[in-house]
């Protein structure tokens, strides 16, 4: 498999982890890969609820312990979903939203350079 179709794949089980772990998936999903790092950017991802209570900044601090607990609970998940797409280890995994933009940015640390095993 080429870089490309990696990050295609693990945007797939990304998306479908969030739908299935989340309630709700992304508009819009990017992962890159880079040596040993794994990005995953997710666009408009805020349920309307959610939307609304960004609007303030006690409903701001709501909504990112909400998901931030979310993430927490559902990591062994999301792990065992980056294991169906590559067979790597994973170091730490990490999480933040932004209520401003809608985005949500995953950053996973793995046990080897995937750009380096391609070549």
């Amino acid at each position: 498999m080429t870089k490309g179709q990696i990050e295609s794949k693990l945007s797939e089980a990304i998306s479908k982890f969030e739908i299935e772990q989340m309630g709700r998936g992304p508009e819009k999903i990017r992962t890159v890969i880079f040596q040993d790092l794994i990005l995953i950017r997710l666009n408009g991802f805020l349920s309307i609820s959610e939307k609304n209570l960004a609007k303030n900044p006690g409903g701001i601090q709501l909504i990112k312990n909400a998901r931030t607990a979310l993430f927490e609970n559902a990591r062994e998940e999301l792990e065992a979903t980056i294991k169906t797409v590559l067979d790597v280890n994973i170091v730490s995994t990490y999480s933040d939203v932004s209520t401003k933009t809608g985005e949500k940015i995953i950053a996973i640390v793995i046990d080897q350079d995937i750009e380096k095993l391609m070549k």
